[in-house]
């Protein structure tokens, strides 16, 4: 079967008119349109400084980023549209804006936005097309809207590829692949018919620098990203207000999940990854998000979730919460040790010249005492510090820090020298996120450390001085905060 009898098999729920007088009545009887443009993004300011740092790792080279396209969820259903990260962050386009749009960056720093505008109510796209038709999906912008909003200079995305093609034997081309196909095959069809190489190791370089530019964010991030973090505390108090609910559900897992997801939507773009919502056990296996268990009621839950805002950035914080109100004496002990941990890691951030690295080390050392503390480790604290030890690492499996904005984890494409090794800067935004995690079946604990897992976890920020800031300081987090928090939020 051919691909065009599969697609107009997508058509036979169809009856869509197809006469001549259908198509004249559609296209008359409507009203004015609105004549006021939107207001310019807040983002829009900060925009020539970031293409100026594209073009001076590249100088001379035409730079193509991709919004990305809809991906198909099932049959003839989409995703919701969530833009590329880096167009996201060159355009300060966010929500569900613009699938299939295209930012070009020029030799000469200036950038265009190329994008599907909306077409005349006189043409068939209007009623007819599913994707962007204004029936189907609503008005789109026109070009002097989307200039407008984004301060840039806009075309239509039917002439990026002469765009693209304009000197294309002295101008080199760099796009971002893996998030637009046709627009990679659109870049390598002309770098071909100018005699130029299809050079994927220089495409890779692009993406790796768009990585390394979100590194440090500027005053407009900074302030997206404490709005993420509002919007994920008031998340985090609707799930303690639905604990007394999941408790008596079967899935009270799904309850919570539920309660952070309508604020995450409601006040924001949504959620910035899956919610993880583990009660007991579920809270040792780190990326449950099945979230199909029960709550205990004398159980802790670990969520871990963040808020997305229209923007895109978003907060990714972890709370372990007492079912009850209140944490055991056990429960406690463990809580305690790994929120020590995370103060440890927040006060090496603190020191002149700390790295990125350094931040993980010091929450090892806290968490490897503890645990020869209680009689857990089989060696020494220090023998399990070395490299030919990591014994705690039994109970603490992953990274303490990891960096955040646009994506839950941001600028995963850095060079490791730029990231891990880096030292900590102005506007670094990055996770501060010790645990310890008992499981059920591990027989080398003491029973009544099993089935014990908690993650507290923070986002933090290195302000202008080189200090570290707690952007999540409002949402409690020591022993009797967070009691205190339950209780009030509960009208205990």
């Amino acid at each position: 079967m051919s691909e065009e009898e599969l697609q107009s098999r997508g058509e036979t729920r169809s009856h869509r008119p197809t006469s001549k007088a259908f198509r004249e009545f559609m296209a008359s009887g409507w009203g004015p349109r609105a004549q006021t443009l939107p207001d310019r993004s807040p983002a829009a300011d900060y925009l020539a400084a970031r293409h100026a740092r594209v073009t001076e790792r590249f100088p001379g080279d035409r730079v193509v980023i991709p919004a990305g396209t809809l991906k198909v969820r099932s049959n003839d259903t989409d995703y919701r549209f969530r833009a590329h990260s880096a167009f996201a962050h060159m355009t300060g386009l966010g929500g569900e804006l613009e699938p299939d749009s295209v930012l070009v960056i020029e030799p000469d720093g200036e950038a265009t936005l190329y994008f599907q505008p909306r077409a005349s109510r006189t043409s068939e796209q209007f009623y007819a097309d599913a994707r962007y038709g204004e029936f189907w999906v609503g008005a789109r912008p026109s070009i002097e809207e989307m200039e407008a909003q984004t301060g840039l200079r806009c075309a239509p995305i039917a002439s990026l590829r002469d765009a693209l093609a304009k000197d294309a034997g002295l101008v080199k081309l760099r796009v971002v692949r893996g998030c637009d196909t046709q627009v990679e095959a659109m870049v390598d069809e002309v770098r071909t018919e100018a005699s130029l190489p299809i050079d994927k190791p220089m495409d890779d370089a692009l993406a790796e620098h768009l990585s390394e530019i979100r590194l440090t964010k500027d005053a407009f991030e900074i302030a997206e990203m404490e709005r993420a973090v509002a919007v994920t505390k008031t998340g985090f108090e609707e799930i303690i207000k639905a604990l007394p609910r999941a408790v008596e559900h079967p899935r009270g897992e799904r309850v919570i999940e539920g309660a952070f997801a309508a604020i995450a939507r409601e006040e924001g773009n949504g959620l910035g990854y899956e919610t993880i919502a583990a009660a007991g056990n579920h809270a040792n296996t780190l990326h449950w998000m099945d979230n199909s268990g029960p709550v205990p009621a004398g159980a802790l839950v670990l969520v871990d979730a963040g808020a997305e805002v229209d923007s895109l950035y978003t907060a990714d914080i972890t709370r372990t919460l007492p079912v009850s109100g209140k944490f055991s004496e056990v429960q406690a002990r463990v809580y305690q040790a790994v929120l020590d941990a995370a103060e440890a890691s927040l006060a090496e951030a603190a020191k002149p010249g700390a790295r990125f690295k350094d931040l993980h080390t010091a929450a090892m050392r806290v968490l490897a005492a503890r645990l020869e503390e209680w009689g857990i480790l089989p060696v020494s604290a220090d023998e399990s510090l070395s490299p030919q030890g990591e014994h705690h690492r039994r109970w603490m499996p992953h990274g303490t820090s990891h960096h955040l904005g646009l994506d839950v984890h941001d600028c995963a494409q850095a060079k490791a020298e730029l990231y891990k090794g880096a030292l900590l800067e102005p506007g670094m935004i990055f996770t501060i996120e010790p645990g310890l995690y008992f499981r059920a079946d591990d027989l080398t604990v003491p029973e009544e450390y099993r089935g014990i897992g908690v993650r507290i976890e923070d986002d933090v920020v290195i302000e202008a001085d080189g200090t570290p800031r707690r952007l999540s300081e409002d949402i409690p987090r020591t022993i009797a905060d967070v009691e205190a928090w339950m209780a009030q939020v509960q009208g205990r």
